[in-house]
């Protein structure tokens, strides 16, 4: 019996996980010491949806709750749903709250907490914070702090990807420290090449530079990116992959070198860098290319004994060739989709893992793990389109939210009355939709969003009226206008019956952590537009005809 995601079926998996756990103990093998510890109390050092999402694991399980806040989170909702919440980082701004390790582990060794989980963001990939755990008593519910801080590393990353037999994208051995290097490398690899942080990630101090030109400016921004956001200002450069899909895989270990796959997510859909649709498992995606995608994440885990949840990250071209781009060593906002795909509830293994307990024992064999259908989730926030999706504030006046058999929601403030901060992203909810194909989960996904409604803030809704099904640019006809790459319509420049001239932007495109602009080929006349701001396209799906 595998963890299950659900109300009964996580009853269900809870008595066959202590059937289990009393008959393996004895046949468990001798070379393994097993260290099992009962969790009784989780602290979540974070806030929001993911808070009350691992404080629901909890509550299935019967493992008492901690909440923390800020002082301007004292009505939230994680708050409320808590057993004991107790306020940390008096007198600092939000987020520096949330940050403040002192104070986190003040509190869980004066509560008698037994585990702290990190959620995502804040610290979850704070080696210096998983250890602070470990000094402190308390277990982190995440690998070791070792993992964590080689993982965090990029550069580190990218030489274990590469002991393991993993393909990495040709870059730099460690961060440069100087323009000339970043010149002497575009002169091995040519153009186009790209900037990252050496030492954070989400899109901040990643530039990609196509032309000689542009080198030294996008150093100048990239560099200031990375320190002002990470504390550090150290880049490493790659060659660019155009056309990418990025896919990751859901991996899970235990304490005895068990480690299994949960399939991967297509997470090519992003806006500003950040991930907008996320959809398990990838489609059109080849058998052997997913084979390779999984073996390459097994063996990379194995080869740092990873333990507990995490994700490996890819980047697949044109020609199917893929490429390592990074761990995650920490529970995903995506983790969603996988759940409903593969019935494996991610936070009870988290937790159980983190108890002592092994994979077999959870049920949990790789031979086990079956793909079901497939799921999306699509990011509602609080973001306006029609001021080139700046963060909205304020309270919510009206809300309702699209529901269904299939549909699954994750929030913490979506409610009316909700006051949306400025302090923190701008996520509002998780719309997950689950069918027995795409079409199926594509259909569920519009009619949800499409009862959506909202007053008193601005948000978001990502439409996947046109996620498939949408007509292909035929390359031996002149004046057909293809996506160059799978992602979503930004901006339409131009109108039916307008007179366009070679080199004039017609779109933009976001996809992939960046924005592209489609510009027209020839000289015309705009036949037929087949898209609209939103679209969501994949590669060669038509956009635009011009007659000349």
């Amino acid at each position: 019996m595998l963890l299950q995601v659900g109300g009964k079926r996580s009853a269900l998996g809870l008595l066959a996980i202590r059937r289990v756990w009393s008959m393996s103990r004895s046949a468990h093998t001798a070379s393994q010491t097993l260290e099992y510890k009962p969790i009784k109390k989780v602290m979540v050092a974070n806030r929001g949806e993911i808070a009350i999402r691992v404080f629901r694991a909890c509550t299935e399980l019967g493992i008492r709750t901690v909440a923390v806040y800020s002082e301007q989170d004292t009505g939230q909702m994680h708050r409320q749903k808590a057993d004991e919440a107790y306020l940390i980082g008096k007198g600092l701004p939000p987020v520096a709250a949330y940050l403040h390790i002192p104070d986190i582990i003040k509190v869980a060794k004066e509560n008698d907490v037994d585990a702290i989980h990190p959620g995502y963001g804040f610290l979850s990939e704070r080696a210096d914070f998983a250890q602070a755990c470990v000094d402190a008593g308390v277990r982190f519910i995440g690998p070791t702090p070792d993992v964590v801080r080689k993982m965090g590393d990029k550069v580190e990353a990218r030489a274990i990807a590469t002991s393991a037999g993993v393909p990495v994208v040709p870059g730099t051995d460690a961060p440069i420290s100087s323009l000339q290097e970043a010149q002497e490398f575009s002169n091995s690899y040519g153009f186009p090449i790209i900037f990252k942080a050496a030492y954070g990630g989400g899109g901040r101090g990643m530039r990609v530079v196509r032309e000689y030109e542009e080198l030294e400016e996008n150093y100048q921004r990239a560099c200031s990116e990375a320190l002002a956001a990470f504390g550090n200002g150290a880049l490493f450069v790659e060659k660019f992959i155009e056309k990418p899909r990025h896919i990751e895989v859901q991996i899970l270990g235990d304490k005895y070198g068990n480690v299994i796959h949960l399939y991967e997510r297509d997470c090519s859909i992003q806006r500003r860098h950040q991930k907008v649709v996320e959809i398990a498992p990838a489609t059109q995606l080849d058998p052997h290319l997913r084979d390779r995608l999984t073996a390459d994440s097994v063996n990379l885990a194995r080869q740092v004994s990873y333990e507990n949840a995490g994700t490996v990250e890819f980047l697949v071209d044109k020609h199917g060739k893929h490429y390592f781009i990074e761990v995650n060593s920490r529970l995903q906002v995506e983790h969603t989709v996988t759940e409903e795909i593969t019935d494996v509830d991610l936070v009870h293994a988290q937790l159980r893992v983190c108890e002592g307990r092994s994979l077999p024992e959870l049920g949990l064999k790789q031979d086990k793990i079956r793909i079901n259908g497939y799921a999306i989730q699509c990011r509602v926030t609080t973001e306006d389109p029609a001021r080139g999706f700046q963060p909205d504030t304020g309270r919510l006046e009206v809300f309702r939210s699209g529901e269904g058999m299939g549909i699954r929601l994750d929030s913490a403030s979506a409610f009316q009355g909700a006051v949306i901060s400025p302090h923190y992203d701008s996520l509002l909810v998780k719309v997950i939709a689950s069918g027995k194909d795409l079409p199926a989960a594509s259909a569920k996904m519009s009619r949800a969003l499409a009862e959506f409604r909202v007053r008193g803030v601005k948000v978001s809704l990502f439409s996947t009226t046109e996620m498939h099904f949408h007509p292909k640019a035929l390359k031996d006809v002149r004046g057909q206008i293809g996506a160059p790459m799978p992602g979503k319509v930004v901006e339409v420049k131009v109108k039916q019956g307008q007179k366009v001239e070679k080199g004039q932007p017609l779109c933009v495109l976001s996809a992939m952590k960046m924005e592209m602009v489609v510009n027209s080929p020839l000289s015309g006349t705009v036949a037929k537009i087949y898209v609209t701001a939103d679209s969501t396209l994949e590669g060669d799906d038509l956009i635009l005809e011009i007659t000349e």
